[in-house]
């Protein structure tokens, strides 16, 4: 497929700092979180530095960490998975930071609980129950975790500000919250897995609840420029179709009290970013998020590469896609970073060689590239 994007507009667009509350960010592209399951133990090693380093030397302004368990027994599924609290484990995403900053890159944790995802029984902490906003995995689905008691959102509540001041007093330079894919805030923010009758269920404002209170203890955690990023979206692991908000009207219930709670950054999560959001707009959900907000938005979904991401995970490539239409959508302020996932994973030089007018060394995404840690 013939890109035919002109190196001298990327880099004009691309390359523009920005300013994340008191964070100066070199450019305009960030790294997506991926899970990679390369943390025996929960801790980062040597190989997990590398991983992130090489990325940011190659040109990438902001690495979004893969998602790290917050200090809750109920919060994952796996030992290969990095924890964001414990002795060990945050020594070790200490010298990720470090080796990012020296580098040239900048840094943010994603802070991660993942709700009725986790089965009873999984690792790290067996013996730690599933538990949810109504103890729902998705809508229609019977009841098989722990509806959440008051002490449950408060002890969540108290894990994700814990980790936030971690993640400044240790180095990082922000934190961003996983508010999206059907994980805990998410569930809470659905409808369809959250069928609360107390204060935390309800309407779209009452589902929000949960999450804005944690946004404003991670905020209470840490200085006030340090930036707090949301990352939300309407598709969920569980159903690929979900949606929190039918209507402009609908998304702005669920956003404004999560800005007033001191969301910095929005991170507006599709499968694809050229899909408009709602009838009537060309507008995606990203740029629909900042002209509710005002907040700063990052884009992602399939940038780069011409195929849906969660069809990699399955065993299939992508072919290479231009990004004219990404950079009009910046220039335009639809929105004002966008962030690379597959073909980042595939290729640590994408941001260097897009940013250098060498796209005619872009490569399609080879799924195997999830395999591997480089």
């Amino acid at each position: 497929m013939t890109v035919t994007t002109p190196a001298s507009r990327a880099a004009q667009i691309l390359s523009r700092p920005i300013a994340l509350n008191g964070l100066t960010v070199p450019n305009r592209i960030v790294m997506a979180p991926m899970t990679r399951m390369f943390s025996p133990g929960g801790i980062p090693g040597e190989d997990v530095r590398s991983y992130y380093a090489r990325r940011a030397a190659a040109g990438v302004g902001l690495i979004v960490t893969e998602g790290t368990y917050v200090g809750h027994e109920s919060a994952g599924q796996s030992h290969r998975v990095p924890r964001f609290h414990g002795e060990e484990q945050l020594a070790g995403w200490a010298k990720v930071a470090e080796d990012v900053h020296a580098a040239g890159g900048t840094i943010v944790p994603q802070l991660w609980h993942i709700g009725m995802v986790r089965k009873d029984g999984d690792a790290p902490y067996p013996e730690a129950p599933a538990m949810g906003p109504s103890g729902l995995v998705t809508a229609g689905a019977e009841t098989t975790g722990k509806a959440m008691t008051q002490k449950d959102l408060d002890d969540v509540i108290a894990a994700f500000a814990q980790a936030a001041a971690d993640a400044e007093r240790i180095g990082f330079d922000g934190v961003e919250l996983h508010g999206a894919h059907g994980y805990l805030l998410d569930q809470f923010l659905w409808e369809g897995t959250n069928r609360r009758t107390d204060a935390y269920g309800g309407d779209p404002v009452a589902r929000t609840k949960f999450s804005a209170e944690i946004v404003a203890a991670v905020r209470a955690a840490v200085s006030t420029e340090f930036p707090v990023i949301f990352r939300y979206s309407q598709w969920k692991q569980q159903d690929y179709t979900a949606r929190l908000a039918e209507t402009p009207e609908e998304l702005e219930a669920i956003l404004t009290p999560l800005a007033a709670a001191g969301v910095d950054v929005f991170h507006a999560s599709t499968r694809r970013y050229w899909v408009p959001e709602f009838d009537g707009s060309d507008l995606n959900l990203a740029g629909w998020t900042k002209k509710i907000t005002g907040k700063q938005v990052i884009t992602v979904g399939s940038v780069g590469l011409d195929g849906d991401f969660l069809n990699a995970f399955q065993g299939e490539g992508s072919p290479i896609q231009g990004i004219d239409n990404l950079l009009d959508r910046l220039e335009a302020d639809e929105f004002d970073m966008v962030a690379v996932g597959r073909a980042l994973l595939q290729d640590p030089e994408w941001a260097a060689k897009v940013l250098a007018d060498r796209f005619d060394e872009l490569k399609p995404y080879d799924a195997a590239a999830v395999k591997t840690l480089s």
